[in-house]
C-alpha cells in the first residue's frame, strides 16, 4: 500500500507541477478546443484566472512531490479536479480520460490519508479535548 500511495502522489504532483508550470513557461504547446470550451478558455486567458489556477497546481503539485502538507495539497485540488471534470463532461468528453485519472488518484490519496480529513468532516474540531466554555 505505501508504495502504492507513493506512486499515486508522485503521478499527481508530477501532472500538476508541470501543467502548473507550463501556464507560465508554455513548454506544452496548446491550442484551444473550438466553439465554447475555446470561448471560455479565452476567458479565462483574458481575465488572468489561469494564472491564479497554475500557482494553485504549482503549490499543490510541489506539496505532493515533496510529500509535505498532503492534505493541504489534496484539499487545493479536490474542487480543481471537479471542475475539470464538469468542464469535460459538459463541454469537451472525447477528453475526459486524464481527468478521470486524476480523480482516481485524488480519491485514492484521499483514503490513504484519511487521518488529514477525519476530524474535520466528523466534527470533531477540539483536539486538545478541552471544554471551550
Amino acid at each position: 500500500m505505501k508504495i502504492a500511495v507513493l506512486i499515486a502522489r508522485i503521478l499527481l504532483g508530477l501532472v500538476f507541477t508541470i501543467f502548473g508550470v507550463n501556464t507560465f513557461l508554455h513548454f506544452i504547446p496548446m491550442t484551444p478546443p473550438p466553439g465554447d470550451p475555446g470561448v471560455f478558455f479565452g476567458l479565462l486567458f483574458k481575465y488572468g484566472w489561469f494564472v491564479f489556477i497554475g500557482i494553485l497546481y504549482i503549490v499543490a503539485g510541489v506539496l505532493l512531490l515533496i510529500g509535505r502538507y498532503v492534505g493541504v495539497a489534496l484539499t487545493i485540488l479536490g474542487p480543481i479536479i471537479v471542475v475539470i471534470l464538469l468542464f469535460h463532461i459538459t463541454m469537451n468528453p472525447q477528453g475526459i480520460g486524464l481527468p478521470l485519472f486524476l480523480a482516481l488518484l485524488e480519491i485514492f490519496l484521499i483514503y490513504a490519508h484519511w487521518h488529514h480529513f477525519g476530524p474535520v468532516l466528523n466534527g470533531n474540531h477540539n483536539h486538545n479535548n478541552q471544554n471551550p466554555r
